[in-house]
């Protein structure tokens, strides 16, 4: 399956045509916070146990993302991506039409299908289209509507919410994939493999089960309210699918993910970082929206443009992640950076009625450009001492890992508010009290990654960020 040179009308068309289906999901990842009271109330369901709509899509997306490149290169690229528009858009629809909780996560979940095939597929198309001078950037412009989304998206669903109905941040999405469809159909090249490559599917089974099973047990806590028994069963359950697909695939030659990965310091250390600084992390898309409209009474179009400082701050800090990286290293800038981001996440649950909107736009943009920091730097931590035989492998692992940690993060936090706020209806003191508590626990799970990175050594990513930049 070896790449093949594009027309030159074809590789001018192509990033924009990979560009639009990021666009997409990067949207449609952070329109649905700000709707989430409005959907309550439409479907006459507790605006604080919501976070199931959230979830459904990031756990499926997360499940599928290692079978995605075995598909599109058995299936051929051009077939699975425009699939993968269809699904995506057809759950879109369904999103927009749903009459009950139970439909929407449904529909979500269709929804995560095609989002978890779409992008993995475009990025794979764009390496297996391009020459490598030219993909560093193609790769930056076809990522950048991913960075566009999170500003576009609370702005936007803001406003659908409250111009029309919060099913318009779904319907959108339409006309948008009938185009992209019939432009992936006609311009998307068709690379696939002629001998079938194998495929670990017991071990898929094995660790997504592992990951959904652990995944509902903290769902269980909030939004699904099973008892101290279920959740526990779930938990052991998932532990016990980890266990048997570890000890599966340190005897087997191919599988899902090699074990021999962890044996590389600061893939081991970004990973386990990853996990716990975005459980952290991970739950804010979810809460702060949450709290504008729930705690504050802010209208859904004001917790949108409320959130802008922290998108636009995030961008804005990207030109500086590198020279603070290349000063400190990743040992120093990954601890005192990690501390930081808790400390902060404790801090917003310190807003209240009383406090100054030029203090939580303050706030929510020095949050922003820590995040940057934080994600950029834990993520070239990860990779960046991956060889060519591990790198798909540890890049799939990385992926899988990042959308999981946001998926627990929001389960998390959303049993913590469920537990804090008491009462089948709480008034506004005892919600407050609620998510003061959250911030302050979720803050603390964030600086628990800050011992992680503490084990790194403090030249660890600079011989070969040098060997790069020297390259």
């Amino acid at each position: 399956m070896d790449s093949t040179p594009l027309s030159p009308r074809l590789a001018r068309f192509l990033p924009w045509l990979m560009a639009t289906a990021f666009f997409m999901q990067g949207l449609d990842a952070t329109i649905v916070n700000v709707a989430l009271p409005s959907m309550a109330q439409s479907l006459q369901q507790n605006p604080l146990q919501m976070q199931s709509v959230i979830i459904a899509y990031l756990l499926t997306v997360a499940a599928l993302i290692p079978v995605s490149g075995w598909i599109a290169e058995r299936y051929g690229t051009r077939r699975i991506f425009a699939g993968a528009i269809v699904l995506f858009t057809i759950g879109s629809l369904l999103c927009g039409i749903s009459d009950s909780l139970v439909f929407l996560v449904l529909s979500r979940i269709l929804q995560g299908i095609g989002g978890a095939l779409m992008v993995p597929v475009g990025r794979l198309v764009i390496l297996r289209s391009y020459p490598r001078e030219q993909l560093v950037k193609v790769m930056g412009f076809v990522t950048l509507p991913a960075l566009l989304g999170p500003l576009v998206g609370p702005t936007l669903g803001g406003w659908l919410v409250q111009a029309l109905s919060w099913h318009w941040i779904f319907l959108i999405n339409i006309p948008i994939g009938i185009v992209g469809y019939y432009f992936a159909g006609k311009f998307t090249p068709n690379f696939q493999r002629e001998e079938h490559q194998h495929f670990d599917l017991l071990g898929f089974v094995l660790f997504s089960g592992a990951m959904v099973a652990i995944s509902m047990s903290l769902e269980g806590l909030a939004d699904l309210h099973m008892g101290s028994v279920p959740v526990v069963l779930l938990l052991l359950v998932g532990c016990a699918l980890l266990c048997i697909y570890w000890l599966r695939a340190i005897s087997i030659e191919e599988p899902l993910f090699s074990p021999s990965l962890f044996k590389i310091r600061t893939f081991t250390v970004g990973i386990l970082g990853n996990i716990f600084a975005r459980l952290g992390n991970g739950a804010l898309p979810f809460l702060i929206p949450l709290k504008l409209q729930v705690g504050l009474g802010y209208s859904p179009i004001k917790t949108g443009l409320t959130m802008i400082p922290l998108t636009l701050a995030a961008m804005a800090a990207k030109p500086i992640v590198q020279p603070i990286l290349t000063r400190l290293g990743y040992r120093r800038t990954l601890v005192i950076n990690t501390v930081l981001l808790g400390i902060m996440i404790m801090g917003l649950g310190f807003i209240g009625p009383s406090t100054p909107e030029v203090i939580i736009l303050i706030q929510l943009a020095i949050l922003g450009l820590i995040n940057s920091l934080q994600f950029t730097s834990m993520n070239t931590l990860t990779l960046i001492d991956l060889k060519e035989d591990n790198a798909a492998g540890g890049n799939s692992m990385l992926a899988v890992v990042m959308q999981l940690s946001i998926g627990m993060g929001v389960a998390s936090s959303a049993a913590l508010l469920d537990g804090f706020s008491g009462s089948v209806s709480p008034d506004n003191t005892q919600i407050m009290h609620a998510f003061f508590a959250t911030f302050l626990c979720v803050g603390g799970i964030a600086i628990l990654a800050a011992f992680i990175f503490f084990q790194l050594h403090a030249g660890d990513g600079r011989v070969r960020a040098r060997k790069k930049k020297t390259a």
